[in-house]
């Protein structure tokens, strides 16, 4: 944890999970309301992660990592924001900020992210950012009640980022 740059957006800023981020990130994620379209282990581990902190306050949480295999390389995305910062057009700032960091400093030409198929809020902002569905992973992943449920993958080009 504590690896990585801290970027800077005009509401949002990101930077590296830190240890004592955990138990807010932690209380956030078990909220109902973002509970619902996270697993049955809903808990910040120590993988690849910004801390999305909006005027001093943990806001929620953007994982990245990073498929180094020449032939298959791209960077991938997830987020959770607290119910209290949604709607505001804070987790598309933190996800564009994220997506850029992963396009022009660390080099990939692809990103993806995978919503659960009927979070359309999600959705609607991935879209938004330039992300295209490419297929619906069906019984994808198991829900917090331990019902499996299908995913939406989407990809965008580097190119295809929305410029704000």
């Amino acid at each position: 944890m504590e690896d990585g740059p801290i970027l800077h957006g005009e509401r949002v800023t990101l930077r590296p999970l830190a240890d004592s981020d955990v138990p807010a990130l932690n209380a956030i994620i078990a909220l109902p309301e973002v509970r619902r379209w996270w697993g049955t282990d809903p808990t910040v581990d120590d993988q690849d992660a910004f801390t999305i902190v909006v005027d001093g306050e943990i806001a929620g949480w953007v994982g990245w990592y990073e498929e180094d295999d020449p032939d298959y390389r791209h960077g991938g995305l997830d987020i959770f924001l607290a119910p209290t910062f949604h709607g505001r057009g804070l987790g598309r700032e933190a996800l564009r900020l994220a997506a850029r960091w992963l396009i022009d400093v660390r080099g990939h030409h692809r990103l993806i992210i995978d919503p659960a198929a009927a979070n359309a809020n999600a959705i609607k902002v991935y879209a938004s950012l330039g992300f295209k569905p490419v297929g619906v992973m069906r019984n994808y992943e198991r829900g917090p009640e331990g019902d499996w449920h299908d995913g939406l993958l989407m990809d965008l080009l580097a190119d295809e980022l929305s410029p704000s």
